[in-house]
């Protein structure tokens, strides 16, 4: 008798120690496909096999820890790579996705590191391609300044989330610029707030960043806007969103409007256009979006991204995926080619595995 009280006593030590450790969830996502590109390159055509299509291939760690009185410390660590070759995605970063630790309780949530911004998080709802495939948003927002760090993902940045009040949920950041002597420079802040109930999903966000770089070694705009005199590079850039779905059953309608300023020697004024539909085919989806970019400044700048894509699950952690897109330019901008007035087709087609 003695010996089994003393054995339930150490089982119940045990038992509070590990209900005391940390929940960690590995996680990830392995995505390859075919990708065929008839404008990007001056060289021509092109194919290639092609890593993260459908979704960026991933592996992750996110764990929380209960620390009482309805508090819990939380994190994540998501590591990007590449499957075509292996090598490291995100610009070489060992955890380029994501790499922040924070506390969750009923006031919200305080997380502290590399976080996804507002805007990439309001154009990943909207989007009725998840800001991946040929139909990306994201490439064509602000001329592919949604895209550039820290529009898509923050450094250094702390943000506040509240907890959801009957559909309504906002969001708050700052990132630490860490220039000594300049508080400023390098710096951005951004709020967003979200509200969904029922078949309604409606997102706004907005954005003001300090020490974008759109010269022509990170996107498309350096080698446009040199001849007009705005200069090669900009030191801020503000940015607006807001995007609604609604779900009718048979299908699911999309719509957004983005409005960016970016400005250096002279202004930029950007505006972006949304309308997009998803529906179910069978056990599958198809969906397709409309995007346009317009550059005021800029004569003959507006570019349209028209794309269509379909996506088939296999189980509930594989499906076949493809999408077409096709960008036509006016004469004096380049959207996803090589030179001015010049268009796009880009075709892609492959599977995702999730675990």
């Amino acid at each position: 008798m003695k010996k089994s009280l003393l054995a339930l006593a150490v089982l119940g030590t045990f038992a509070g120690v590990a209900s005391a450790q940390t929940n960690v969830t590995i996680y990830g996502i392995v995505d390859a496909g075919i990708n065929f590109d008839n404008g990007k390159s001056a060289a021509g055509k092109k194919w290639s096999l092609a890593s993260g299509q459908y979704n960026g291939s991933r592996l992750g760690f996110k764990g929380s820890e209960d620390l009482g009185s309805g508090l819990s410390a939380i994190f994540t660590l998501e590591n990007g790579f590449n499957v075509d070759d292996g090598t490291l995605g995100n610009g070489g970063r060992l955890f380029g996705r994501q790499a922040w630790v924070g506390l969750n309780g009923g006031f919200g949530s305080v997380k502290l590191g590399r976080q996804y911004s507002v805007l990439y998080n309001a154009l990943a709802l909207i989007d009725p391609f998840g800001i991946n495939q040929a139909g990306d948003a994201q490439r064509v927002y602000g001329y592919g300044l949604g895209k550039v760090d820290p529009m898509s993902r923050s450094d250094n940045t702390v943000t506040y989330s509240t907890q959801d009040f009957a559909g309504f949920s906002a969001q708050a950041g700052y990132k630490f610029g860490e220039t000594a002597g300049s508080l400023n420079t390098g710096s951005s802040k951004f709020v967003g707030a979200n509200y969904a109930k029922g078949a309604l999903n409606v997102v706004a966000a907005y954005q003001n960043t300090d020490g974008v770089d759109f010269g022509a070694t990170t996107t498309q705009l350096g080698a446009i806007v040199a001849p007009t005199g705005l200069g090669t590079a900009i030191a801020k850039v503000k940015t607006a969103f807001i995007g609604t779905t609604y779900d009718f059953g048979v299908a699911k309608a999309h719509l957004g409007y983005g409005n960016t300023k970016a400005g250096a020697i002279g202004e930029l004024k950007i505006r972006n256009y949304l309308v997009g539909v998803t529906a179910p085919v069978g056990a599958g989806s198809v969906y397709g979006s409309w995007n346009r970019n317009d550059i005021k400044e800029i004569n003959a700048g507006a570019s349209n991204q028209y794309a269509i894509g379909y996506s088939y699950p296999l189980s509930k952690r594989t499906l076949l995926y493809t999408s077409v897109a096709y960008t036509k330019n006016d004469s004096g901008v380049r959207l996803n080619a090589a030179a001015n007035g010049q268009n796009d087709r880009e075709v892609q087609a492959g599977f995702r595995h999730s675990f």
